[in-house]
C-alpha cells in the first residue's frame, strides 16, 4: 500500500517556546507511538511556531493519524491530505 502526505496542524499552547529538552521529549514519545502502529505511518517532520505544530506525515489514512494523536496525547486539529506539491522549480 502507498501512504499518502498530509500536514497536521497541532495547537498546543506555547510550543513555541519550549526549551530543546521539552522538544527531545514530545519527539520521543511520538516515536514510540509511531513504532506501536507499524508502518503505515511515518514523521516526516514538523515546524513549530506559536501556539502551533505543522506535521509532514506519511500515512495509509487519516484514521491512523488521529489514532496517533489520541495514544500520544498530541492533538491533531486539522489534518489534510496533500494531493499535489509545488516549488520555485514548477515556474520553469
Amino acid at each position: 500500500m502507498a501512504l499518502r502526505k498530509y500536514i497536521i496542524e497541532r495547537d498546543i499552547p506555547e510550543v513555541g517556546t519550549f526549551e530543546r529538552e521539552q522538544l527531545r521529549e514530545a519527539a520521543a514519545r511520538s516515536n514510540e507511538v509511531l513504532q506501536q502502529l507499524g508502518p503505515e505511518i511515518q514523521w516526516v517532520e514538523s515546524y513549530v511556531a506559536g501556539d502551533k505544530t505543522f506535521c509532514v506525515y506519511l500515512a495509509r489514512d487519516e484514521d491512523i493519524i488521529r489514532q496517533h494523536a489520541e495514544i500520544s496525547g498530541f492533538p491533531a486539529t486539522k489534518v489534510t491530505e496533500i494531493s499535489k506539491m509545488i516549488d520555485p522549480t514548477t515556474a520553469a
